[in-house]
């Protein structure tokens, strides 16, 4: 039914970014190109596992993507189940169809697809030595975000604290709100300590204090700590829906993160948010580095949710080589222009 493409690619940060896992100066994605010969259209999507993260990261990931997708082109539907444990596939292949049915990178019909009202993002402190994280800092606030998160675990606690202060002295929790992500980077014994020594700087939340797979440690975190706990790599894996309740039953967080690319796609992220909101826990979403397409896809889908919370929608921003989109980020909030010129895909995904 339809014609798919896989279309390897290694994009190019503009400068590394620190993370749990290391420091990237480049990461690979594949996209997916769907074309519809009979009526003359197509749609690209994005599939971009995270290495040593994604549970999807595997040595021979384009042949299985290569399978999915011979299954969805003479089929012309997703096989959902199939792909469950294949979640930045799934994710590429749901935004490609809904690329190619809208016709538009305008993928839903939201304020936000108009060009009429922005999302709301975290600015975001990557990983790195105390004098760049300071200067990062300094530079969100000067631009203004009202949310800013700081990537910790990386440096001396007691100099993270600092950063934490410095920003304090100069905005109030009411001015500026501050989340923190130690991914994984607490030992059990240690963490009840330092989530009483972080309490003191009035935070929004805190990600995954300690490595994932400890649920029971993790639920008596969540019970105990003075102020909320969100997952996020803890969710990663976990995809069958009976799972997906056992987790939120055993740990019972305050918030959850999702990522589509790491949680199960579009459809399996909408699956969290339901199970989450039943049990009175909340949300954000957050894109996972990558570039522009993905970013895009996460952002219009998002659009479609009323997002109240300040997302994680900005990083699609930090390739040298990143396709040009109508995204911008002004102040505080990622914009979507719908007047502005479509991506030239023919020339970016020229082999």
């Amino acid at each position: 039914m339809y014609k798919i493409q896989i279309i390897p690619r290694t994009l190019h940060f503009k400068q590394p970014a620190g993370t749990s896992r290391g420091v990237y100066t480049t990461r690979k994605v594949w996209y997916i190109r769907i074309e519809d010969r009979n009526a003359g259209r197509f749609g690209i999507g994005e599939c971009a596992p995270l290495p040593a993260l994604s549970c999807d990261d595997l040595p021979d990931y384009e042949s299985i993507l290569a399978g999915h997708c011979r299954n969805t082109g003479m089929t012309g539907t997703i096989d959902y189940e199939a792909m469950r444990p294949y979640p930045s596939m799934l994710f590429g292949l749901e935004t490609a169809l809904q690329h190619l049915h809208t016709g538009s990178v305008k993928l839903w019909n939201t304020p936000f697809s108009e060009g009429k009202q922005g999302i709301p993002i975290n600015g975001l402190i990557w990983m790195g030595n105390f004098d760049e994280m300071y200067k990062r800092i300094e530079e969100k606030m000067r631009l203004g975000f009202r949310c800013i998160k700081v990537k910790i675990g990386a440096i001396d606690f007691n100099k993270e604290l600092e950063l934490l202060a410095h920003i304090r002295e100069h905005f109030s929790p009411e001015q500026i709100e501050l989340r923190v992500d130690a991914n994984g980077a607490f030992a059990p014994d240690d963490a009840p300590e330092k989530l009483e020594a972080l309490s003191q700087f009035r935070l929004h939340s805190i990600e995954q204090p300690i490595r994932a797979g400890q649920w029971t440690a993790m639920g008596q975190l969540c019970k105990s700590s003075p102020f909320p706990i969100a997952l996020d790599e803890e969710l990663i894996g976990i995809n069958t829906v009976a799972r997906k309740i056992e987790l939120l039953e055993t740990i019972r967080p305050q918030y959850i993160i999702l990522k589509p690319s790491l949680h199960g796609g579009l459809k399996g992220s909408a699956e969290w948010i339901t199970l989450a909101t039943q049990r009175g826990i909340g949300y954000w979403i957050t894109s996972a580095l990558e570039s522009n397409i993905g970013l895009n896809a996460i952002a219009q889908w998002c659009a479609t949710l009323n997002p109240v919370l300040p997302q994680g929608l900005g990083t699609g921003l930090l390739f040298t080589d990143n396709i040009d989109y109508p995204l911008s980020i002004k102040g505080d909030c990622l914009w979507f222009d719908p007047e502005a010129q479509a991506p030239d895909f023919k020339h970016y995904l020229s082999e």
